[in-house]
Protein backbone atom coordinates (compact mmCIF):
# COMPACT_ATOMS: atom_id res chain seq x y z
CA UNK A 1 0.00 0.00 0.00
CA UNK A 2 1.58 3.47 -0.99
CA UNK A 3 2.62 5.76 2.19
CA UNK A 4 0.18 8.04 0.64
CA UNK A 5 -2.80 6.18 0.71
CA UNK A 6 -1.74 5.23 3.91
CA UNK A 7 -1.43 8.39 5.95
CA UNK A 8 -4.81 9.60 3.70
CA UNK A 9 -6.84 6.69 4.99
CA UNK A 10 -5.71 7.57 8.70
CA UNK A 11 -6.58 11.03 8.38
CA UNK A 12 -10.30 9.96 7.49
CA UNK A 13 -10.48 7.57 9.70
CA UNK A 14 -9.41 10.17 12.73
CA UNK A 15 -11.45 12.64 11.30
CA UNK A 16 -14.39 10.63 10.92
CA UNK A 17 -13.69 9.50 15.09
CA UNK A 18 -13.54 13.53 15.40
CA UNK A 19 -16.97 13.71 13.80
CA UNK A 20 -19.15 10.84 15.65
CA UNK A 21 -20.07 12.43 19.10
CA UNK A 22 -21.86 14.86 16.62
CA UNK A 23 -23.30 12.77 14.25
CA UNK A 24 -24.23 9.51 15.95
CA UNK A 25 -27.55 10.96 17.92
CA UNK A 26 -29.32 11.93 14.59
CA UNK A 27 -27.29 9.84 12.15
CA UNK A 28 -26.58 6.47 14.10
CA UNK A 29 -27.42 4.65 10.36
CA UNK A 30 -24.69 6.57 8.56
CA UNK A 31 -22.13 6.44 11.67
CA UNK A 32 -22.71 2.35 11.67
CA UNK A 33 -22.02 2.10 7.64
CA UNK A 34 -18.96 4.78 7.68
CA UNK A 35 -17.65 2.09 10.29
CA UNK A 36 -18.29 -0.40 8.34
CA UNK A 37 -16.91 0.76 4.92
CA UNK A 38 -14.03 1.64 6.42
CA UNK A 39 -13.52 -1.40 7.60
CA UNK A 40 -14.04 -3.27 4.07
CA UNK A 41 -10.98 -0.88 2.68
CA UNK A 42 -7.78 -2.42 4.19
CA UNK A 43 -8.88 -5.85 2.70
CA UNK A 44 -9.54 -3.81 -0.68
CA UNK A 45 -6.41 -2.06 -0.21
CA UNK A 46 -3.79 -4.96 0.28
CA UNK A 47 -5.81 -7.38 -2.25
CA UNK A 48 -5.22 -4.71 -5.08
CA UNK A 49 -1.68 -3.80 -3.99
CA UNK A 50 -0.61 -8.06 -4.78
CA UNK A 51 0.26 -8.97 -8.20
CA UNK A 52 -2.31 -11.58 -9.70
CA UNK A 53 -2.98 -12.19 -13.45
CA UNK A 54 -5.69 -11.78 -15.08
CA UNK A 55 -6.46 -15.99 -14.93
CA UNK A 56 -6.82 -15.49 -11.30
CA UNK A 57 -9.22 -12.70 -11.73
CA UNK A 58 -11.20 -14.41 -13.80
CA UNK A 59 -11.33 -17.77 -11.25
CA UNK A 60 -12.35 -15.31 -8.09
CA UNK A 61 -14.89 -13.24 -10.31
CA UNK A 62 -16.47 -17.12 -11.50
CA UNK A 63 -16.35 -18.48 -7.59
CA UNK A 64 -17.87 -14.85 -6.31
CA UNK A 65 -19.98 -15.49 -8.98
CA UNK A 66 -21.40 -18.86 -8.21
CA UNK A 67 -21.30 -17.85 -4.07
CA UNK A 68 -23.99 -15.03 -5.03
CA UNK A 69 -25.97 -17.06 -7.58
CA UNK A 70 -26.10 -20.31 -5.67
CA UNK A 71 -28.07 -17.85 -2.86
CA UNK A 72 -30.87 -16.90 -4.99
CA UNK A 73 -32.86 -20.27 -5.84
CA UNK A 74 -32.64 -20.52 -1.38
CA UNK A 75 -34.01 -16.76 -1.28
CA UNK A 76 -37.56 -18.88 -0.13
CA UNK A 77 -35.64 -20.88 2.79
CA UNK A 78 -34.75 -18.03 5.42
CA UNK A 79 -30.97 -18.50 6.24
CA UNK A 80 -30.48 -21.71 4.22
CA UNK A 81 -28.16 -21.25 1.33
CA UNK A 82 -24.99 -22.58 0.54
CA UNK A 83 -23.18 -19.36 -0.17
CA UNK A 84 -21.31 -19.68 3.10
CA UNK A 85 -20.22 -23.29 1.44
CA UNK A 86 -18.54 -21.69 -1.37
CA UNK A 87 -16.89 -19.21 0.56
CA UNK A 88 -14.99 -21.56 2.88
CA UNK A 89 -13.98 -24.20 0.28
CA UNK A 90 -12.61 -21.42 -1.96
CA UNK A 91 -10.71 -20.07 0.94
CA UNK A 92 -9.24 -23.39 2.79
CA UNK A 93 -7.66 -23.41 -1.16
CA UNK A 94 -6.94 -20.11 -1.87
CA UNK A 95 -6.61 -18.56 1.14
CA UNK A 96 -7.34 -15.68 3.58
CA UNK A 97 -7.34 -12.36 0.94
CA UNK A 98 -8.54 -14.49 -2.00
CA UNK A 99 -11.61 -15.96 0.16
CA UNK A 100 -12.07 -12.40 1.79
CA UNK A 101 -12.78 -10.77 -1.85
CA UNK A 102 -15.04 -13.65 -2.67
CA UNK A 103 -16.93 -13.50 0.52
CA UNK A 104 -17.50 -9.05 -0.31
CA UNK A 105 -18.28 -9.67 -3.56
CA UNK A 106 -20.80 -12.34 -3.48
CA UNK A 107 -22.81 -10.27 -0.84
CA UNK A 108 -22.55 -7.16 -3.59
CA UNK A 109 -23.83 -9.76 -6.15
CA UNK A 110 -26.78 -11.28 -5.11
CA UNK A 111 -28.17 -8.41 -3.73
CA UNK A 112 -28.23 -7.11 -7.33
CA UNK A 113 -31.30 -9.67 -7.22
CA UNK A 114 -32.16 -10.07 -3.87
CA UNK A 115 -32.15 -6.14 -3.13
CA UNK A 116 -29.97 -3.94 -2.17
CA UNK A 117 -30.00 -1.90 0.98
CA UNK A 118 -28.25 -0.64 4.11
CA UNK A 119 -27.59 -4.38 5.23
CA UNK A 120 -25.28 -4.63 2.12
CA UNK A 121 -22.32 -3.23 3.20
CA UNK A 122 -22.64 -5.50 6.61
CA UNK A 123 -22.82 -8.93 4.36
CA UNK A 124 -19.70 -7.86 2.58
CA UNK A 125 -18.04 -7.48 5.79
CA UNK A 126 -19.71 -10.93 7.46
CA UNK A 127 -18.89 -12.50 4.21
CA UNK A 128 -15.57 -11.33 3.88
CA UNK A 129 -14.68 -12.21 7.20
CA UNK A 130 -15.89 -15.94 6.59
CA UNK A 131 -13.48 -16.31 3.96
CA UNK A 132 -10.66 -14.25 5.37
CA UNK A 133 -10.62 -16.35 8.90
CA UNK A 134 -11.30 -19.95 6.81
CA UNK A 135 -8.13 -18.79 5.17
CA UNK A 136 -6.04 -18.05 7.98
CA UNK A 137 -6.98 -21.22 9.35
CA UNK A 138 -6.38 -23.22 6.61
CA UNK A 139 -3.05 -24.94 7.52
CA UNK A 140 -3.63 -25.99 10.87
CA UNK A 141 -4.72 -29.61 11.87
CA UNK A 142 -8.55 -28.43 12.67
CA UNK A 143 -9.60 -27.36 9.51
CA UNK A 144 -7.89 -30.09 7.61
CA UNK A 145 -10.01 -32.79 9.20
CA UNK A 146 -13.71 -32.56 8.07
CA UNK A 147 -14.76 -32.58 11.18
CA UNK A 148 -13.32 -29.58 11.99
CA UNK A 149 -14.82 -27.67 8.87
CA UNK A 150 -18.41 -29.11 10.02
CA UNK A 151 -17.26 -27.16 13.57
CA UNK A 152 -16.39 -24.04 11.87
CA UNK A 153 -19.32 -24.04 9.25
CA UNK A 154 -21.33 -24.05 12.09
CA UNK A 155 -19.92 -21.71 14.34
CA UNK A 156 -20.08 -18.83 11.28
CA UNK A 157 -23.42 -19.81 10.98
CA UNK A 158 -23.64 -18.13 14.06
CA UNK A 159 -20.72 -15.56 13.84
CA UNK A 160 -22.53 -14.16 10.82
CA UNK A 161 -26.09 -13.52 12.04
CA UNK A 162 -24.47 -11.98 15.18
CA UNK A 163 -23.09 -9.33 13.28
CA UNK A 164 -26.26 -8.95 10.81
CA UNK A 165 -28.16 -8.55 14.29
CA UNK A 166 -25.32 -5.79 15.53
CA UNK A 167 -26.07 -3.68 12.37
CA UNK A 168 -29.88 -3.90 13.32
CA UNK A 169 -28.69 -2.45 16.70
CA UNK A 170 -26.75 -0.12 15.39
CA UNK A 171 -28.68 1.20 12.18
CA UNK A 172 -32.14 0.84 13.25
CA UNK A 173 -32.76 1.02 17.26
CA UNK A 174 -33.31 4.37 17.91
CA UNK A 175 -33.96 3.79 21.81
CA UNK A 176 -31.14 1.24 22.82
CA UNK A 177 -31.96 -0.93 26.20
CA UNK A 178 -30.33 -4.08 26.64
CA UNK A 179 -33.66 -5.51 26.65
CA UNK A 180 -33.87 -4.76 23.03
CA UNK A 181 -30.47 -5.75 21.89
CA UNK A 182 -31.48 -9.26 24.18
CA UNK A 183 -34.61 -9.39 22.01
CA UNK A 184 -32.94 -8.86 18.54
CA UNK A 185 -30.54 -11.61 19.23
CA UNK A 186 -33.03 -14.12 20.72
CA UNK A 187 -35.18 -13.35 17.67
CA UNK A 188 -32.68 -14.63 14.73
CA UNK A 189 -31.94 -17.69 16.95
CA UNK A 190 -33.63 -20.50 14.90
CA UNK A 191 -32.28 -18.47 11.81
CA UNK A 192 -28.77 -18.60 12.58
CA UNK A 193 -29.28 -22.37 13.78
CA UNK A 194 -30.80 -22.90 10.40
CA UNK A 195 -27.79 -21.01 8.70
CA UNK A 196 -25.24 -23.30 10.90
CA UNK A 197 -27.19 -26.45 10.09
CA UNK A 198 -27.10 -25.72 6.58
CA UNK A 199 -23.22 -24.93 6.11
CA UNK A 200 -22.96 -28.17 8.10
CA UNK A 201 -24.66 -29.94 5.29
CA UNK A 202 -23.48 -28.63 2.12
CA UNK A 203 -19.74 -29.20 3.81
CA UNK A 204 -20.29 -32.71 4.68
CA UNK A 205 -22.35 -33.61 1.51
CA UNK A 206 -20.18 -31.25 -1.45
CA UNK A 207 -17.38 -30.11 0.83
CA UNK A 208 -14.53 -33.66 -0.58
CA UNK A 209 -15.43 -33.15 -4.24
CA UNK A 210 -15.47 -29.50 -3.98
CA UNK A 211 -12.42 -29.65 -2.31
CA UNK A 212 -11.02 -31.81 -5.19
CA UNK A 213 -12.21 -29.72 -7.80
CA UNK A 214 -10.55 -26.18 -6.54
CA UNK A 215 -7.31 -28.53 -5.67
CA UNK A 216 -6.96 -29.64 -9.16
CA UNK A 217 -7.48 -25.85 -10.82
CA UNK A 218 -4.95 -24.95 -8.30
CA UNK A 219 -1.77 -27.31 -9.41
CA UNK A 220 -3.04 -27.41 -12.93
CA UNK A 221 -2.48 -23.89 -13.95
CA UNK A 222 -0.62 -22.58 -11.14
CA UNK A 223 -3.55 -19.78 -9.27
CA UNK A 224 -3.46 -17.73 -6.44
CA UNK A 225 -0.37 -20.58 -5.28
Amino acid sequence: MPRRTLYLMILLLILFICLVPFLYEDHFLLVSMGFVILSLVPFLLRFEGRKISSREIVLIAILAAIAAVSRVPFAAIPSVQPTTFVIILSSLVFGAETGFMIGATAALVSNLFLGQGPWTPWQMLSWGLVGFTAGLLKDTWWMKKRGGQWVFGFVWGFLFGWVMNLSIVLSFLEDFSWSSFAFTYLSSALFDLMHACSNVFFLAVFGPSWLRILQRFKRKYGLLS
